[in-house]
């Protein structure tokens, strides 16, 4: 059974991005990536990682008053209740920013040599992954025994 206080992403991947709390897509997984960082359970993983830290321009707040509540042993909802008292978003905005998140991709020709990498890396001909939703999922699956 998966402890989500205290994450052991050696043994599992955090969340899927698309897991979402008070409508924020991504923030499960960045409480999961803090709470390992904080019990020194990581593994690969990077907390204030670039999708971290679209959540917290988002949002307004700084990954320190993040991981402060982490530290302090704050629940999901504990945070959430935290966060929507330090954020003025609407929840039409939270809704559309997540929606833009799930969907957002590599972009250019590199981020799409990138993605393509990650997809080879994993020796996986799928040629249905389009977003970097997709593509975290698909490499957390794969990551911790998933066939491609």
């Amino acid at each position: 059974m998966i402890n989500y206080s205290t994450p052991d992403l050696t043994q599992h991947p955090p969340r899927s991005i698309r897991v979402r709390l008070g409508g924020y897509a991504h923030l499960c997984r960045l409480l999961d990536k803090g709470r390992a960082v904080v019990a020194g359970k990581a593994a690969e993983y990077h907390y204030n990682c670039p999708l971290d830290q679209a959540l917290f321009e988002f949002t307004g707040i700084t990954e320190g008053a993040m991981l402060d509540q982490i530290k302090a042993g704050k629940t999901d909802t504990e945070v959430l209740a935290w966060l929507s008292e330090q954020t003025k978003r609407q929840s039409f905005e939270i809704i559309a920013w997540s929606a833009w998140l799930e969907q957002n991709g590599p972009g250019g020709a590199p981020g799409h040599e990138w993605a393509a990498s990650v997809i080879k890396g994993n020796n996986s001909q799928r040629d249905d992954i389009r977003s970097f939703a997709d593509l975290l999922d698909f490499d957390d699956y794969h990551s911790y025994g998933g066939k491609a």
